[in-house]
């Protein structure tokens, strides 16, 4: 059965940085794809930025890209968001998802497996 554990949320001032993480356990299959999502109060979920099994391959959302920086250390099981320089717009429910699959999606649809979610808070 497969687990996805975040942590790492919190309230943080405009600017500052954040390192959000994701346990994952439970994939049979090694070459699994991760991604992360969020929701901020009100409105749908969005993509945030994927990664594919090996780390090479990686797609941020156009709000994100230069200030996040997604990655994995497989031996581990670990997912990771590096956030810098955060904005009041980036307030959301963080989740982490995975697919078993090799390539990486910006679609929710088509993740499998998602954590409960870690709060991010930014205040101006």
């Amino acid at each position: 059965q497969v687990q996805l554990v975040e942590s790492g949320g919190g309230l943080v001032q405009a600017g500052a940085s954040l390192r959000l993480s994701c346990a994952a356990s439970g994939f049979t299959d090694r070459q699994y794809t991760m991604g992360w999502f969020r929701r901020a109060p009100g409105k749908e979920r969005e993509f945030v930025a994927a990664i594919n099994w090996s780390g090479e391959v990686t797609y941020y959302a156009d709000s994100v890209k230069g200030r996040f920086t997604i990655s994995r250390d497989n031996a581990k099981g670990t997912l990771y968001l590096q956030m810098n320089s955060l904005k009041p717009d980036d307030t959301a429910v963080y989740y982490c998802a995975g697919r078993s699959t090799i390539g990486p999606s910006t679609t929710d649809a088509l993740y499998d497996y998602w954590g409960q979610g870690t709060q991010v808070t930014v205040s101006s």
